[in-house]
């Protein structure tokens, strides 16, 4: 046995919660259309995977594509009404063949349409991770899909392998399943013949970027890339992540039976609180700190809290309780944590020693620390 399928078997004999994301392409028919085929088999393999106790949560593309072929469009539209009107078609299409192909299963589809901000604001998040967790109560599978039809520049997503990657998070997830319609991370491009499949990855790390493709799929928004930046977002908190080609046959019960099916990418760590998940990995900075060494010691090495006097350089405008980025002098993101300050405060006080902080604000002092180490999560 393989040291990647040995890690395999271990990881899935162990997991209780899995989510798996299709990709547009791995869904669609050569004419832009929803293959019921593929639909029905997927929705036979998630029953299999129920049968051994697990939760299965389904992030799905799809809906935009699937609106392409009822409303006849060759190509997928650039502005956003018709996107979004694409969306809409798609997407009640979508939902539909899910659930006529779980019901002989027992099971019916549990349709949530998220934007960012439902990530974005505490109550909502918890509100949608109290959703899933119940409906896991009862014999239906959660489908996940970006809110398409509402979804501005503003509040967007981006794309569904990111959501898969912050439903994982949230849940928490033991393992994300990402199918594409490529074998896994390849050593080169995919239309290289001579490109070969990477089986496990033991540590996610940026120079993986360079055996990605440029291209990306007509249909869908992203590619390897946006898969391998769903990746470190699931992997440093304590999620496996296997990419894989969803339409060969079987594929997610082979992938949960531990053949060397795919990528695995193994979990950098056990998984983190789900308060640090949330500040961490699913909120987007709204400013940037760059601290100097020592505080980046503290930080990182001594688990400590952010003092103002390791401050030298602040950029954004944002407000208290905010997710910012602290960086090292040489550009590297070391830490997100929530903000006691707001932007002109923290501009007053970076820099400075504790006790002239209330001197410097008049004489009111709210936090000794910048940010909390409690408030905190290291990213290096």
């Amino acid at each position: 046995m393989t040291a990647s399928a040995a890690r395999r078997q271990a990881i899935f004999q162990k997991a209780q919660t899995i989510v798996v994301k299709v990709g547009t392409n791995v869904l669609s028919t050569d004419d832009d259309r929803i293959d019921p085929e593929r639909i029905r088999s997927l929705a036979e393999q998630i029953h299999q995977l129920r049968q051994t106790g697990k939760t299965v949560v389904l992030v799905s593309s799809g809906a935009i594509g699937a609106g392409m072929g009822l409303l006849g469009l060759k190509t997928r539209p650039k502005d956003l009404s018709h996107l979004q009107a694409a969306a809409a078609t798609g997407q009640a299409h979508l939902i539909h063949m899910y659930d006529v192909c779980l019901r002989p299963h027992g099971y019916h589809a549990a349709q949530l349409l998220l934007t960012a901000n439902d990530f974005k604001n505490r109550d909502r998040y918890l509100n949608v991770r109290n959703t899933l967790l119940t409906l896991a109560e009862y014999p239906t599978i959660p489908i996940v899909n970006e809110n398409d039809t509402v979804s501005t520049e503003e509040i967007k997503l981006g794309d569904n392998d990111r959501l898969a990657a912050m439903v994982a998070n949230l849940l928490p997830a033991d393992v994300l399943i990402i199918l594409s319609v490529v074998d896994g991370l390849l050593t080169g491009d995919p239309n290289d013949p001579g490109s070969q499949r990477i089986p496990m990855v033991d540590k996610y790390d940026d120079e993986l970027l360079q055996l990605v493709s440029p291209s990306k799929s007509s249909r869908g928004t992203g590619g390897m890339k946006t898969k391998l930046d769903a990746v470190r977002t699931a992997t440093a908190v304590g999620t496996d992540v296997i990419i894989a080609h969803g339409k060969r046959p079987d594929v997610l019960t082979r992938i949960a039976t531990g053949e060397d099916v795919g990528t695995l990418f193994v979990a950098e760590q056990d998984a983190l609180p789900a308060w640090k998940r949330w500040i961490g990995y699913t909120l987007p900075p709204k400013g940037r700190l760059v601290v100097d060494d020592g505080a980046r010691k503290a930080l990182v090495e001594q688990g400590r809290s952010l003092l103002a006097i390791g401050i030298r350089h602040i950029d954004g405008d944002f407000t208290k309780g905010e997710v910012i980025s602290l960086c090292d002098l040489q550009g590297l993101e070391i830490a997100r944590g929530l903000t006691n300050y707001d932007a002109t405060t923290a501009r007053i006080i970076a820099g400075q020693r504790t006790d002239d902080i209330a001197r410097l604000l008049n004489g009111a002092v709210p936090y000794d620390e910048v940010i909390h180490r409690d408030n905190l999560v290291v990213r290096v």
